[in-house]
């Protein structure tokens, strides 16, 4: 049985696949994550993975691909994958996983258990991600996450924004599940301003969404 993943000293191991793993001992998140940025940027390759032998974790940036997947367990490995629409996503997932290994990596994304999954279509993948989400708490804590990654307040405070400033075919898996989130939970959306970006979705305040948005804040 894998050890419960831990704070504290750890010891990563930083690999490319061309046998000069890096092996690093660090006292806290930070200070692996600048030894990791330099590791990642140093490099150039199809497949960047961190590993925490203690705890039986690792993390696999797969750049080419657009993929990040995540491992736990040493006996019986559990996996699960996430389609990365933007590049500057690689390095904070892996400070995430610095900070608090496979958990911390839960709200980063749709996961899904089958690297298959992802040949789908954005939109699939959106709705068969909302279609997980089966309680008002559960769903209103996914839009949350939604609207941390990329949201905003409009200056008016009558609405919130989804994807600021981004355009339809950045955020396609996301935007599709965050529709239906939205429906489900009877949040109202509204048009967006003429002058606004074309991936943006505008939805009214609602006392759930203020005190979930305040929680991610």
């Amino acid at each position: 049985m894998a050890r419960p993943y831990t704070p504290g000293p750890k010891q990563f191991v930083f690999a490319v696949g061309d046998g000069h793993d890096q092996r690093v001992s660090v006292g806290d998140a930070q200070e692996a994550y600048v030894a990791f940025s330099a590791f990642f940027r140093d490099r150039d390759s199809d497949t960047y993975t961190v590993t925490d032998e203690r705890s039986g974790q690792s993390l696999v940036l797969m750049p080419e691909r657009g993929v990040i997947s995540r491992t736990k367990g040493a006996d019986r490995p559990r996996s699960e994958y996430l389609q990365v629409d933007r590049g500057n996503r690689y390095l904070p997932s892996a400070m995430l996983f610095f900070e608090n290994g496979y958990a911390g990596l839960d709200h980063f994304g749709q996961w899904f258990p089958d690297l298959d999954d992802l040949d789908a279509s954005p939109e699939t993948r959106g709705a068969a991600r909302a279609a997980t989400f089966t309680t008002q708490a559960a769903a209103i804590e996914e839009v949350g996450r939604i609207w941390a990654d990329s949201g905003i307040v409009d200056p008016s405070d009558q609405y919130y924004v989804f994807f600021d400033s981004h355009e339809v075919d950045d955020d396609r898996a996301e935007r599709a599940a965050l529709l239906q989130l939205i429906q489900f939970l009877g949040i109202e959306r509204v048009d967006a301003p003429a002058e606004a970006a074309g991936g943006e979705v505008w939805v009214r305040t609602d006392p759930r969404l203020d005190a979930e948005c305040a929680r991610w804040s």
